[in-house]
């Protein structure tokens, strides 16, 4: 299929979201090769070079000649942020389709894959030095566990999705209440929600009991792969153990054990365990999403397919017989 105009007039925009481990790498490549798609990674961690185990990030050799972008663009010392992303994705997408080609965002960083499918206003409001300075001293003196109680009080749900070492993310959201007197939570909440593109969301969800058993078999293939020893190449390098990238899961569980502060069996059942419930954080911000068209995983790969093409098929207007022809 080609990329052009929908018959809303906007460009199309395909998305595939889901939990952690559900699947979405293997499905997409084929959802990707029957739409004639290029592939824009939605996940915040992967943009990171030298952090593939931990990011579970899809080798050259397994890409099955499907473009991908937003994979290893920067260094693990960078502070990517979803404004960034979006600006980027945004730009990617205009050059996909003037290719011909359907541009299919894949990834589970909620507040990324939003921000692109409804064009988000990232204004910054502005900057106080002083505060964010008097904010860094409290973090050193009662630590960083209580600046995050800080937000807390003022921003629970931003509070939430951020983990505590996040200390760079947890000031800004503090400086954006003091600025303006509305917490980042709200302003999100507060975005248009009319896509500029002629957008088609499809989630891929799995049994509850079954997702947790994939999340505890991904960490002890990570493990098995040498996730310990990419975490110790990163620090060796100097990449700060309180950076932006280092905050990602399997990085800051195994930072710790490699600093001698927990065992490695603790550090594994910590990253199992973290891992569980930002899949269920993950959820929770795909299910407030009123245009996301769910598909329940199955054993069977050509089930699945047919579920996504059915949906995409009709939100976009396409022949489903034609597409299936291809892809069967």
């Amino acid at each position: 299929m080609s990329a052009e105009l929908g018959t809303t007039g906007k460009p199309r925009l395909l998305v595939l979201v889901g939990p952690t481990a559900a699947g979405k790498t293997r499905i997409s490549l084929d959802i990707a090769k029957a739409w004639n798609a290029e592939i824009i990674s939605g996940d915040s961690m992967q943009v990171y070079r030298g952090m593939d185990i931990g990011t579970a990030k899809i080798r050259p050799e397994e890409r099955q000649g499907v473009p991908h972008h937003l994979i290893d663009i920067c260094e693990p010392d960078h502070p990517f942020s979803a404004a960034e992303f979006q600006r980027l994705c945004t730009g990617l997408i205009a050059e996909i389709t003037a290719r011909g080609k359907l541009p299919f965002i894949v990834g589970g960083t909620g507040l990324y894959v939003e921000s692109v499918a409804y064009g988000y206003d990232f204004a910054e409001g502005g900057s106080d030095e002083a505060y964010r300075s008097e904010l860094r001293e409290y973090a050193l003196r009662c630590g960083t566990e209580a600046l995050h109680a800080k937000l807390r009080e003022v921003d629970p749900a931003t509070a939430e999705r951020l983990h505590p070492n996040d200390q760079r993310r947890i000031i800004r959201a503090l400086e954006i209440r003091h600025l303006t007197g509305v917490t980042l939570s709200e302003q999100l909440a507060g975005q248009k929600r009319v896509s500029p593109y002629e957008l088609c969301i499809v989630g891929l969800n799995m049994e509850r009991a079954k997702l947790y058993e994939r999340i505890n078999e991904r960490v002890d293939a990570m493990i098995a792969e040498g996730l310990v020893d990419e975490v110790k190449r990163l620090l060796d390098a100097g990449v700060p153990a309180d950076s932006v990238s280092m905050q990602g899961l399997g990085y800051k569980e195994i930072a710790l054990c490699i600093r001698d502060r927990i065992p490695l069996a603790e550090a594994v059942e910590l990253l199992k365990r973290n891992t569980r419930r930002f899949a269920k954080r993950q959820l929770s911000w795909f299910r407030r999403m009123e245009d996301i068209a769910w598909v329940e995983a199955s054993e069977n790969i050509h089930e699945n397919l047919r579920s996504f093409h059915a949906i995409i098929a009709g939100k976009f207007g396409v022949d489903l017989e034609y597409i299936t022809n291809q892809s069967f």
